[in-house]
């Protein structure tokens, strides 16, 4: 939750805890609208995720506001300042000190999913596997805006390609689950490049995943749902979220 939201100008909040109707698939009734970040959260606790570290920037204050200690969700959330400003990949390494060891399930606070058991499935298969990370994965339309991943039968990833112009793959990863093998891959990956960090282009968490294919590292795919997931991050994309349709999903 640590970035600037700079392609949604003039937000009264912070985008995370912006409400979205956006319903799961599992859901029957007209939902009632909720923070965006609340989706991932929730699909976080149905399969029995507990403790979550959410990263945050300076200012940012109104997200622990609203979500207090985590309570109300089932949960038990605990706050980490954004450190060094350069990608993704740093601020999921502020919680190197505190799952170092852990197995770690990562999620995006503006991505709203078409069901609830995407990292359950994750997560099984992390487990049935013994994969250093599993990334899950969804169908997507516009490559030019995701992380596009190629998988074999045996669901091992092949490739990884940072937003695309074309391309003939058809897949994206919405979320990871990863051993304390990759978390301490990434925190090392770091120590190197942040010598040269502030002259590099923006470090992308596809970026040090395909760095750990490179050095060996078993990384595999499950399809989390056979429907897109929705990021709110663009206008475009937030007004679908209103609407509450998750065949819109990009």
């Amino acid at each position: 939750m640590a970035g600037r939201a700079t392609r949604l100008p003039g937000l009264s909040c912070s985008k995370e805890i912006l409400p979205v109707a956006f319903s799961a698939a599992s859901v029957t009734a007209a939902p009632q609208p909720q923070a965006v970040c609340e989706h991932v959260l929730t699909s976080m606790q149905r399969c029995g995720i507990r403790e979550v570290y959410l990263v945050i920037r300076d200012g940012k204050w109104d997200i622990p506001a609203h979500l207090g200690d985590g309570s109300q969700l089932g949960l038990q959330l605990a706050y980490l300042m954004m450190g060094l400003p350069w990608g993704a990949p740093y601020s999921v390494d502020q919680a190197y000190a505190f799952a170092r060891d852990r197995r770690v399930a990562l999620g995006f606070p503006d991505m709203c999913f078409a069901d609830h058991d995407v990292f359950r499935r994750t997560l099984a298969h992390q487990e049935a596997s013994g994969a250093d990370v599993v990334l899950g994965i969804f169908p997507a339309a516009r490559p030019d805006k995701v992380d596009m991943v190629e998988i074999d039968k045996n669901h091992h990833v092949k490739e990884i390609l940072i937003k695309p112009g074309a391309t003939r793959l058809r897949h994206t990863w919405g979320l990871a689950v990863w051993t304390p093998a990759f978390t301490e891959f990434l925190h090392t990956f770091l120590l190197s490049h942040r010598l040269h960090a502030e002259r590099a282009p923006e470090l992308f968490l596809g970026d040090v995943i395909r760095a750990g294919i490179g050095a060996g590292l078993n990384v595999q795919g499950v399809e989390a749902s056979k429907q897109a997931y929705l990021d709110i991050g663009t206008p475009e994309d937030l007004a679908k979220a209103a609407g509450s349709d998750p065949e819109q999903a990009q």
